[in-house]
């Protein structure tokens, strides 16, 4: 069976073929949008062809995709790629992910030196070969041989978490410069996408404001890659590219749009501007038979002019926010201050840094009203899991400090494992002294999906699981998560009234955005759950609310905006 990824991937080399053949740039973007929409579907397209499904009613998938889909599933092969490949090296489309190596430029290296491969790169500007060709030179080599090392080092994505750290700093960094007026971090990082390639901040200064001799003397940078007026370019220490572009007032809304993202969305609003008579860029919003500026100061009027309610950076991904915006149906997105309680944390009694009192009293600072007091159990050795007789005593200890802190309840809790063949790894005498149960998978995690979906499910019928955590195992940039189907599992969650979990740690945001949306329109309750395993870490929970609003999930939809005796209500 072939999963959506690799079906995606296909798609995804054709286009980086066609694209460093120079072929029409819509063929092009029509299978960058098949393998985007393939990749971030959390229903197999090889279940949809089995139950008949149309593949054509998905968007981004059209009658000359659907018929490469079906003969991808029938022979493992797509005839168009293999005829391409036969007229490309194989390593030419591997250069496309080294940084500043665009199609003309691959296309460059191999007509004037050969070069089809990251290997045969390398050795040419070892050599000194490139700076013979047009428009390279000598710091050409430089930064394509650095750019090679942070190939093979496995430089290139960063998690969001990173992204905020550096986001945030910087803004303090900048927000002190004299003549600077604003700030705002733009592109897949606003969108607040899991993983990040670069981060883009956009600025609006006085001419005679030093911000960018501030911005390359920031004490992070290890390289300054390029430096002007209106933009620079710094990677720091750590190999995240951040970009600094300093940008008009009249034009800086239609700029933040821009730059926000994503190229999907910004093309779907281009197409529907251009059908209104308008022109939409980065420079502004203009009437195309003129090209007279109307509007484009503010992010909000570039909406307002081709018709539209201003739709949250987290939705821009051409996922259908732009007819639900039309429609008036644009989901009312949770928002921090609209979670009650966290309901997955850890304490020194496993392999937490906290104690109870610390982790109730920081809980209590960041106004929640309850919070569940989840250890491991003993199955996870390495933290010092508890037994059966262990967690009798810490729930006693849980019980006695919870009547020693005011203003705030403690719930009883357990993270239990779900072991191989579905059972829980505690008895169900003592589960059943806990408020909180969570069932969750921390081994075998490469059973096949047949089996780890039936171990699942089993655990979910287990009538003391509550919350099954962090859905798909995942470790993002680390682990992929295992073979489940994750619609089977959504759906017995469902009919037995178990809650699914987005964990906010930000190694893990599982589950991911496209399959809590998924879980939502299925009619499946759910709760984000920081995972902390220290008092500070309590204040992740921002990065599943960032989650649950990609995935277009209300307060509505997420038990832990309850309040409390309705939130254990709604726990089965």
């Amino acid at each position: 069976m072939l999963e959506n990824k690799s079906i995606a991937d296909i798609f995804t080399e054709i286009a980086d073929i066609l694209d460093i053949q120079g072929e029409n740039p819509f063929r092009i973007r029509s299978y960058r949008n098949a393998a985007r929409t393939i990749g971030d579907m959390s229903e197999s397209l090889q279940d949809l062809v089995k139950t008949g499904r149309n593949l054509e009613e998905i968007p981004g998938i059209g009658k000359s995709i659907h018929e490469k889909i079906l003969e991808i599933m029938k022979t493992g092969k797509c005839q168009s790629l293999e005829e391409l490949k036969k007229k490309t090296p194989p390593g030419l489309t591997e250069l496309l992910r080294l940084e500043g190596l665009g199609p003309k430029k691959v296309k460059l290296l191999y007509d004037g030196l050969g070069v089809d491969s990251v290997d045969r790169l390398e050795k040419a500007a070892q050599a000194g070969r490139l700076k013979d060709l047009s428009g390279m030179g000598e710091k050409t080599e430089e930064k394509i041989l650095k750019s090679i090392e942070q190939f093979r080092a496995g430089i290139g994505r960063f998690k969001l978490s990173t992204g905020f750290t550096y986001a945030e700093a910087l803004g303090r960094y900048l927000g002190d410069v004299p003549g600077v007026k604003r700030l705002d971090p733009a592109g897949s990082f606003r969108r607040r996408r899991e993983t990040i390639g670069d981060l883009d901040i956009l600025a609006i200064c006085t001419k005679t404001s030093k911000v960018m001799e501030r911005f390359v003397a920031y004490g992070e940078v290890k390289d300054v890659i390029s430096k002007g007026e209106t933009k620079s370019s710094i990677r720091l220490r750590n190999g995240l590219q951040v970009d600094l572009r300093v940008l008009d007032e009249e034009s800086y809304g239609a700029a933040l749009h821009y730059f926000t993202g994503s190229k999907a969305h910004n093309v779907a609003i281009r197409e529907r501007a251009k059908e209104m008579g308008l022109k939409v860029s980065e420079y502004g919003v203009f009437r195309a038979r003129d090209e007279k500026r109307l509007t484009g100061a503010r992010e909000e009027d570039v909406f307002q002019a081709v018709g539209l309610p201003i739709i949250p950076p987290e939705l821009r991904e051409d996922r259908g926010e732009i007819a639900a915006a039309e429609e008036g149906r644009l989901p009312r997105l949770i928002e921090p201050a609209d979670i009650r309680g966290d309901l997955q944390m850890h304490t020194v009694a496993t392999d937490g840094k906290s104690s109870i009192a610390e982790m109730a009293q920081k809980a209590k600072e960041l106004g929640y009203s309850y919070l569940a007091i989840t250890d491991h159990s003993q199955a996870v050795r390495v933290a010092g899991g508890l037994n059966e007789k262990a967690l009798a005593k810490h729930l006693k200890e849980v019980e006695k400090v919870s009547g020693q802190i005011s203003g705030i309840r403690i719930l009883k809790g357990v993270e239990v494992d779900i072991l191989g063949d579905g059972t829980l790894d505690l008895k169900d005498d003592i589960l059943k002294e806990c408020e909180v149960v969570l069932g969750s998978v921390h081994s075998r995690f490469n059973m096949e999906e047949g089996e780890m979906t039936k171990r699942i499910i089993r655990a979910i019928k287990n009538p003391c699981v509550h919350i099954l955590a962090h859905p798909t195992g995942r470790l993002i940039l680390e682990r992929e998560p295992y073979k489940v189907n994750l619609k089977e599992v959504v759906q017995a969650a469902l009919d037995y009234g178990v809650v699914l979990e987005i964990n906010a740690y930000p190694d893990r945001l599982d589950l991911r955005d496209v399959d809590a949306r998924m879980a939502r329109d299925m009619g499946a309750k759910l709760a984000i759950s920081t995972d902390a395993h220290s008092r500070q870490q309590l204040e992740l929970m921002k990065f599943g609310v960032f989650t649950a609003r990609r995935g277009w999930i209300e307060a509505k939809d997420v038990i832990n905006t309850y309040p409390l005796d309705q939130m254990l209500n709604s726990l089965r």
